[in-house]
């Protein structure tokens, strides 16, 4: 892949062209990540209390009895938004999703175990652990060997 940079002062905006024989799932990630890099944070409420996230400090998310929760450094914290519409909002933060109740940050994946029942067990930098279904694992393989959670991009 070539990238070129047309840096110049007339230029009123940023705008990107991309140049391709065919549309692949690579482009299509790719322009998720540029859409989508507005989110700055994510509005949490632990008791009284409103709690502005950083979608880099979550390990996951998950959705439990009704309620959608983040789980940060082991804690868990209430979100006001839907899963489905985090995992949008998320995916240009190598969000990915792990089960049908729960999506994880890929980037804070420490380490996975082979679980008896053919799940994966992830273990994350903070220690939490969630499991992935075998349905999405192999979605975050390929998320995973294409570098989505190595460099960000």
């Amino acid at each position: 892949m070539k990238i070129n940079f047309d840096l110049n002062d007339d230029h009123e905006e940023t705008y990107i062209t991309i140049h391709a024989k065919e549309w692949s799932e690579e482009l299509e990630e790719l322009a998720k990540r540029l859409n989508h890099r507005s989110t700055k944070r994510i509005l949490g409420m632990d008791k009284d209390k409103s709690i502005l996230l950083y979608p880099n400090d979550i390990d996951y998310i998950y959705a439990e009895k009704r309620k959608v929760f983040a789980s940060v450094k082991k804690q868990s914290i209430e979100l006001t938004l839907k899963l489905y519409e985090l995992e949008d909002m998320l995916s240009g933060y190598q969000f990915s999703r792990f089960s049908k109740s729960v999506i994880g940050n890929l980037q804070q994946i420490k380490y996975f175990q082979l679980v008896f029942n053919g799940n994966l067990c992830v273990i994350f930098n903070s220690g939490s652990k969630e499991y992935v279904s075998r349905k999405y694992a192999l979605q975050i393989k390929e998320k995973l060997i294409m570098g989505v959670g190595n460099d960000g991009i």
